[in-house]
């Protein structure tokens, strides 16, 4: 199943959970009306000798504007409750987080553990082709555990405990890492925080149920027993109601659990990176249990002690086995053996000091040019990349020069990283730029903008945008005025030399997309309902952009825009290169095709890469420009792996 059947999937299982909620909610209404109407009946001592039918049309009819009143007291009880939670995690997953205790990894820490995490979680992310989420560590949790939050990619969250930190080698939690990037990537997020906000307004009911009972305790009232009797009522539907609500939640999360398991089997190749992670789970004593309140974030967590009818994790003996098929019960003493010896810090520290000491020894990377992009293996690898993207992205993180890596991660020198990729070579555009970024941002800015320029004389055309998604998570925690000035910079300093560059389109589009979607996670959605056959003038456009892009011959062009256009079924209606305003062009036909069904996004970015392909190889241009592309229409194009060591790139020099 691909990244585009995943998401479809994740759509069609978020209405059925919909609708068995509903039916859920619509059984409770029921059931309150009927507690009610039952207490009226038999109350009344008159009535009562009559043995009324409070289920005959009759009684109904009777009573019919009592029953609506209930229904819209209870639907709108819970319906609030629900919205109210909802409303509380529309920040994004970051806010779940600190809810558990959860205190943030700042990209510039020097802590050797935490510096670890930061690294395969950078690494992932990069290879994935989606920014770095925020990260957290909760720090009194000892037990081995951790899950992803949020609405989206761009305002994901990767919180782990303390104990996973230092109970686990890097390749177990790399394991651990690319388990809940599987979840992000599939879609399970935003599932998980619907959960938690209709799961919350079914407990309302019961809350208010208990406290009517207690009320009635305490109430010198002469209907006090009768208060007790319905708050009692009203407290065991509620909770018959969260009964069942978890049992839904644990069906469906017992499932993405195996394939978020394969799934990071798939990231890394390596089966014994979370196999190793399950196993040490599986021989520590609760060694996933959190001290924190999980009930309500429970279905999120790498793992869960629970082995019942509400548990929404496999059993975890049955995990270990799923990903290790050689796993014998013994093993389970060598990751005891493992964990009483020795804890990671000394190890991750050791890593930390290899790192320092080999800064002058980091080469440029190969060329990312020069391959031959298969469709069909792309679009098996979005959502889901493998081992080749996971080490390019380390290729690519271990050779940006070491001075723009730290300003990367520091939150002082993020934004003067984003202003120096835009700073041109040409003298006299480049004097004009300087003198934007002191306008905007002071002149204690442009002195660090001028260091960078320094330090990145050696940085590669394939380092930029890794670096820029390295930089992006200190700069979108910044204050929001501050954010906005750089996003007003980041347009001045493209429009300086009056021509817009396919990396300076890159650039610009992919900060303001992830930062929109960051403050706006719930309306950043994979899919919509409109059609690709609907779309034609659009397709067009994007096909005719990125040709013309990729290959200096305008006869090449126009035949790698008809291969596009000819994989979708489509003829091309116009074939002659956009040179003037063609990102706005690009700009609108990416927005209506944003809306387009998850599976006629998967035809046209197999048709991407048929436009790419046709010459067979890709020139810089093309890859930032397919980057941003994909971006805009949320869909994350995984790091391009080279194929081919002996493979040469064209030139790839960016045209307007």
């Amino acid at each position: 199943m691909n990244f585009f059947e995943h998401q479809d999937k994740a759509r069609t299982n978020t209405r059925k959970l919909v609708l068995l909620f509903t039916l859920a909610v619509l059984a409770i209404i029921a059931a309150i009306n009927l507690l009610v109407l039952g207490l009226i009946a038999y109350g009344d001592t008159q009535m009562a000798a009559e043995q009324p039918d409070i289920l005959s049309p009759q009684f109904l009819l009777g009573h019919l504007d009592l029953i609506l009143v209930i229904s819209l007291l209870t639907g709108g009880l819970i319906g609030i409750a629900s919205l109210f939670r909802s409303m509380r995690l529309r920040s994004g997953g970051s806010v779940v987080a600190r809810q558990l205790g959860g205190t943030p990894v700042e990209p510039d820490t020097r802590d050797p553990l935490k510096r670890r995490l930061r690294n395969v979680v950078e690494e992932i992310a990069i290879a994935s082709g989606v920014p770095v989420p925020d990260i957290y560590v909760l720090e009194e949790e000892m037990g081995i555990n951790a899950f992803a939050a949020g609405y989206s990619t761009s305002d994901a969250t990767i919180a782990v405990t303390r104990g996973t930190l230092e109970n686990l080698n890097r390749d177990e939690l790399q394991g651990v890492v690319a388990h809940e990037f599987a979840h992000i990537l599939n879609g399970d997020m935003r599932l998980n925080i619907r959960l938690i906000g209709i799961l919350f307004g079914i407990l309302a009911l019961a809350v208010v149920g208990r406290m009517l009972m207690h009320s009635g305790r305490f109430s010198r009232n002469r209907n006090a027993g009768g208060i007790v009797f319905v708050g009692l009522a009203i407290m065991l539907i509620g909770y018959i109601g969260v009964f069942f609500g978890r049992w839904i939640k644990a069906a469906v999360s017992r499932q993405r659990e195996y394939l978020a398991d394969a799934s990071a089997v798939q990231f890394t190749r390596q089966p014994d990176g979370i196999g190793g992670a399950l196993k040490k789970i599986a021989v520590a004593q609760h060694g996933d249990k959190l001290e924190a309140d999980t009930e309500e974030v429970g279905h999120m967590l790498f793992s869960s002690s629970l082995s019942n009818l509400l548990a929404t994790h496999p059993p975890i003996m049955k995990r270990i086995e799923a990903v290790d098929p050689r796993f014998r019960p013994e093993d389970l003493q060598k990751a005891r053996e493992d964990m009483e010896a020795r804890r990671q810090a000394k190890q991750a520290e050791a890593e930390a000091e290899q790192e320092d000491e080999g800064e002058d020894d980091r080469q440029r990377p190969r060329s990312l040019g020069g391959r031959m992009l298969e469709p069909d293996n792309l679009i098996e690898r979005i959502g889901q990349p493998g081992l080749g993207q996971i080490l390019a992205a380390v290729l690519l993180a271990e050779s940006i020069p070491k001075p723009l890596e730290r300003a990367a991660h520091s939150g002082e020198w993020a934004r003067e990283v984003i202003c120096a990729l835009l700073i041109s070579d040409d003298e006299a555009v480049r004097r004009k730029q300087l003198g934007l970024v002191a306008e905007h941002l002071g002149e204690e800015c442009e002195r660090q903008v001028r260091t960078l320029l320094k330090a990145g004389r050696e940085l590669s055309d394939q380092q930029r945008i890794p670096l820029m998604e390295m930089a992006f998570p200190a700069v979108r925690n910044r204050p929001r005025p501050e954010v906005d000035k750089l996003l007003e910079l980041v347009d001045a300093l493209i429009a300086a030399d009056g021509k817009v560059s396919a990396f300076e389109y890159a650039l610009g589009r992919l900060m303001k997309k992830q930062i929109e979607d960051n403050r706006h996670p719930e309306r950043a959605r994979s899919g919509g309902k409109r059609k690709l056959e609907n779309c034609v003038p659009q397709v067009n456009d994007l096909m005719r952009i990125l040709a013309h892009h990729g290959h200096e011959d305008s006869d090449q062009a126009v035949a790698a825009m008809t291969a596009g256009m000819k994989e979708l079924g489509l003829a091309p209606s116009e074939t002659h290169a956009l040179r003037e305003n063609w990102h706005e062009r690009l700009d609108a036909a990416l927005d209506k095709l944003d809306g387009l069904r998850m599976r006629d996004k998967g035809r046209l970015t197999r048709a991407l890469v048929a436009v790419i392909r046709h010459a067979g190889e890709t020139v810089t241009a093309e890859a930032e420009l397919m980057r941003a592309v994909c971006a805009l229409l949320h869909v994350p194009l995984p790091l391009l792996a080279e194929e081919s060591s002996g493979s040469e790139s064209r030139s790839g020099a960016d045209r307007e």
